[in-house]
């Protein structure tokens, strides 16, 4: 797959994962690579970090009852919007590709 749709497909994946619960960043990339075998650990955290620049994501560190500290992630309302638009793109694209004939 193209390195740039996969990012965004990436992307996308990871703020729906948030939308509903704060997630630590090895539970977001344990669930992201259980999908997408291919992706490195690397590219995961770096798309974490990204989103957290832009602001569509913030962090907060949280004690562990088994180890140590952890940092959590939450989508912000910018978040949402972003993944709302994100969303409505992808549906757009979908719906023209199996207009195209290509089955899914």
């Amino acid at each position: 797959m193209n390195t740039q749709l996969k990012k965004g497909v990436l992307e996308m994946c990871i703020l729906y994962q948030l939308k509903d619960r704060e997630l630590y960043g090895y539970q977001i990339m344990k669930t992201i690579k259980d999908q997408f075998s291919d992706v490195y650990d690397g590219s995961i955290y770096a798309i974490l970090r990204r989103l957290n620049a832009e602001g569509y994501t913030e962090t907060y560190i949280k004690d562990s009852p088994s180890g140590p500290a952890r940092k959590y992630y939450r989508i912000t309302s910018a978040g949402i919007d972003y993944l709302n638009r994100m969303i409505t793109e992808w549906q757009r694209m979908v719906g023209g590709v199996r207009r195209l004939g290509i089955p899914f």
